[in-house]
């Protein structure tokens, strides 16, 4: 048994990995966990251009932890590249991964419009990735071939996401994709590990503790009551799935105690299309507060929230006077809506811009967040005197001490290699430290294109 590494080795973005095992009868079969965009870069950028370093034609079925695009985004380019096998994930993420494909894919025939940049992928690729996609549950059992058997677990990231074990050769391997943080006011726990030989972990927040996740509620209520004393505005970059519906789940739940009339906008496509897929999924989720009890029975909603599908709704934001809070995507602030939002109201002193998510390297996002004095947007220098705020009990990924008890399977026996993935050169090194000190066993930081021994 092999796993070769072949995005999100080297960085966060762009999660893609091969495991090869033989069969019952001695028959390699070739797996594929997820196929994600590299971020960080426009969508149709150098390292997403390139060539697939595998034969797509010979890969025996494709596992997909979770619809974000960094795990998901490439999945139409396999498809063109000659994969016409089945795409395992569960129903949410079936639903959830087709918008955001469509997205991916509306912005990058904008961006040719524009610039003239490449189309990675044409809409008959898209939409071979749903005529290929079948939706599978938690727990079921998937026999890719004798003796080699798939599952889906729940990893409490976002709406649908999943661990996957591979039992094959007499061994089992775990790929985490991106585990959910502790306490999520949304989604059931992450399901425990109850053996594992080997597990490939992210590393996103593995060199760090994340604030209580109580403090979520508390840190927002604060932001919002400081934008109502000051007059001022408050700016939410969020991602479209998870990060936005938890907020507007925090949001609802603020307004019962807190009386104001200052108008809240979801000024994203994406996430509104996002949010009414929960509601549809919603025996997939868990509240921590009798919501669905309520005369609405809308756990997203509430009187003062504005959703903006249309760009001439967005448009009339800049016209309403402040107080006002703006919810948009993308997360990242490497695109979208929040992009006109950051021009007008960064260079303002009386804008707090709410941090609730990972901002990866080469992003404006990360730029703001790690303190530049301007930034530029759409070819202009636009100066940064808004304030920069992060609540990182908002995150949607485990932090250390979550992942460290999740790699600690129920058997008691530790795994006796653990690879670390998706995160930045210095939290893997962090965090493989503490883990060879605290599980007692071999850990490594893989590099892209390093293919190991199981």
């Amino acid at each position: 048994m092999k796993i070769s590494f072949y995005g999100a080795a080297e960085e966060v973005t762009g999660s893609c990995h091969l495991l090869t095992c033989l069969d019952a009868q001695n028959v390699e079969r070739r797996i594929l966990i997820d196929c994600g965009m590299f971020q960080g870069e426009q969508l149709c950028a150098t390292k997403n251009k390139k060539p697939f370093a595998f034969d797509s034609s010979n890969i025996d079925g494709v596992f997909v932890t979770h619809p974000h695009a960094d795990h998901t985004g490439r999945l139409p380019v396999l498809v063109k590249s000659g994969y016409k096998g089945t795409i395992y994930m569960t129903e949410p993420c079936f639903s959830l991964t087709k918008l955001v494909l469509e997205d991916a894919h509306h912005i990058m025939v904008e961006d040719s419009e524009k610039c003239g940049s490449e189309v990675l992928y044409d809409l008959e690729d898209l939409i071979g990735v749903f005529e290929q996609a079948k939706p599978v549950s938690y727990h079921e059992a998937i026999e890719l071939a004798p003796g080699v058997s798939v599952m889906f677990h729940d990893a409490g990231h976002v709406l649908g996401s999943a661990y996957i074990t591979v039992e094959a050769e007499g061994k089992r391997v775990v790929f985490s994709g991106d585990i959910g943080n502790d306490d999520v006011p949304i989604l059931p726990p992450t399901d425990p590990i109850s053996h594992a030989d080997v597990v490939v972990c992210e590393s996103t927040y593995g060199h760090r503790v994340h604030e209580d996740p109580a403090t979520r509620s508390s840190l927002l209520r604060a932001a919002m009551e400081e934008t109502l004393r000051e007059n001022g505005v408050l700016l939410i970059p969020a991602f479209s799935i998870e990060r936005t519906q938890e907020l507007l789940y925090e949001m609802d739940l603020i307004l019962r105690d807190l009386k104001t009339s200052e108008p809240i906008y979801l000024d994203s496509p994406m996430a509104i299309k996002a949010t009414q897929l929960y509601r549809d999924f919603k025996g997939y989720l868990r509240f921590q507060s009798p919501i669905l009890e309520e005369p609405d029975r809308d756990f997203f909603s509430f009187p003062n929230l504005h959703e903006t599908l249309s760009v001439d709704a967005s448009k009339q934001i800049n016209d309403a006077p402040a107080p006002k809070i703006i919810i948009a995507g993308s997360g990242m602030m490497n695109g979208g809506r929040i992009m006109h939002h950051l021009t007008r109201y960064l260079p303002n002193g009386n804008t707090t811009i709410l941090v609730v998510g990972y901002q990866a390297a080469g992003t404006i996002g990360r730029q703001i967040f790690e303190g530049a004095k301007h930034v530029r947007i759409y070819g202009q220098n636009v100066d940064v005197r808004a304030k920069i705020q992060g609540i990182g009990a908002f995150s949607a990924h485990g932090d250390q001490n979550k992942l460290t008890r999740w790699m600690k399977p129920e058997d008691g026996v530790m795994p006796k290699k653990i690879f670390l993935v998706h995160g930045d050169e210095d939290a893997k090194i962090e965090f493989a430290e503490h883990l060879r000190k605290e599980l007692k066993t071999e850990v490594v930081i893989p590099n892209e294109g390093m293919t190991v021994d199981v």
